[in-house]
Formats: C-alpha cells, sequence, structure tokens
C-alpha cells in the first residue's frame, strides 16, 4: 500500500479532483486528507496556533502510520473559509510550501491551486527555485 498525505479544504467541490490528481500523478493507492477550512490562511499566518497545530499532527499520524513521502497543500478559488482573492491565496499557498518543506524536510511538498473549473494546477518549491535562476 503506499500513501501520500494532502492538507485540503473541507469544501467538498475540491475533494475528488485533488484526490484523483494526486494518486495520478504519484501512482499512490490512497490519500490521507487533513481537512480544514482555509487551510493555507491558517498555516501562512499562524503556524503556533492551536488550529495549525491540529493540522500538523494529523499529518504526523498520516507520516508516521502510512510511511507517507509525498505532501500536498491546496489552495482554491471561491474559498469560504478563506475569503480572499486568487493572487493572496497563490501567496499564501506559495508561504506554506516554504512552511511545510522546512517542517518536513524528508518529504516532497507540492502546492495546487484549483481554478474557477476545479481543474489542479500544481507548483513545488523546486520549480519556483528553477524559475527564479
Amino acid at each position: 500500500m503506499s500513501f501520500c498525505t494532502v492538507i485540503n479544504c473541507i469544501d467538498g467541490r475540491v475533494q475528488l479532483p485533488v484526490i484523483t490528481f494526486l494518486q495520478n500523478r504519484f501512482g499512490v493507492e490512497y490519500v490521507d486528507v487533513v481537512t480544514e477550512a482555509g487551510p493555507v490562511g491558517i498555516l501562512s499566518q499562524r503556524t503556533e496556533s492551536s488550529d495549525a497545530k491540529s493540522i500538523f499532527r494529523r499529518v504526523e499520524v498520516s507520516i508516521l502510520a502510512h510511511f507517507s513521502q509525498v505532501m500536498s497543500v491546496v489552495a482554491h478559488h471561491d474559498c469560504a473559509g478563506n475569503p480572499v482573492s486568487d493572487s493572496k491565496q497563490k501567496r499564501q499557498l506559495r508561504i506554506c510550501l516554504e512552511i511545510l518543506s522546512q517542517r518536513y524536510p524528508r518529504m516532497e511538498v507540492v502546492g495546487l491551486w484549483l481554478d474557477q473549473n476545479w481543474a489542479v494546477h500544481a507548483s513545488s518549491l523546486a520549480a519556483k527555485k528553477r524559475e527564479e535562476h
């Protein structure tokens, strides 16, 4: 059995596209889903908050129990849990990639953005660093 972990919004519109994308992209059988309303808003601003600590505890269960090697964090268009502009959510997503990559250095961390059509767009810090050079 192979697993990956995703920190996803509670919004039901994003669940299946994200799970399907991760299974196809990483060839995993199962996706452990940690849900929170607007997780990029929480993690990008308050990593010491009780909500953030709860997210981290649940992620660590996935890593320790299921040996997950890949982690993803999700932001999406029209998020009720993080009602800010798409551009601000994308900035928050980049901050989350930095935070999660530092906190879990042995894992591959991928950011996912879902647009107004629920299409999944992936980015990683490695891709961002290549773009900067």
